[in-house]
């Protein structure tokens, strides 16, 4: 439900009909950022309009498209490698209106894809907005 352009649309209230809900199962949102950055952090809301944690938050930047070379993971909470992608040593967290800070410490690409695998809530995976911030790579 909701348009994956929902993702990056500024709007970070929750409100129904600002989230974006994806099926059960480890799923991913990919932004483009149309050139290469150097990143400090991404800001992350799921859904925030009641306590819950997410399952399996990873967050990767990559130079291509694919995710074949050059990625990076800048975050992941995936203590049992279910998502497949590695085991994570980051920690689970209870989301709130206030997002999850992300610090990226200036890695360079030009993709990210975040992932998730339901929630304490439900299986269900929902994006109310990311922010990414940094600079152009000139």
């Amino acid at each position: 439900m909701g348009e994956v352009a929902m993702v990056t649309d500024g709007d970070k209230s929750g409100r129904s009909g600002t989230v974006v809900t994806l099926g059960p199962g480890t799923q991913w949102v990919q932004i483009d950022l149309e050139q290469k950055y150097k990143i400090y952090g991404v800001l992350m809301w799921h859904y925030h309009a009641r306590a819950r944690v997410y399952h399996d938050v990873i967050v990767q930047v990559a130079d291509n498209e694919d995710f074949v070379t050059g990625v990076k993971t800048v975050f992941n909470n995936d203590q049992d490698n279910s998502a497949g992608i590695g085991v994570g040593e980051d920690y689970e967290y209870i989301e709130d209106n206030e997002g999850k800070w992300i610090a990226a410490d200036g890695v360079e690409g030009q993709y990210l894809r975040l992932y998730s695998s339901g929630s304490t809530a439900n299986q269900l995976n929902h994006y109310v907005e990311v922010a990414v911030y940094g600079i152009p790579v000139e």
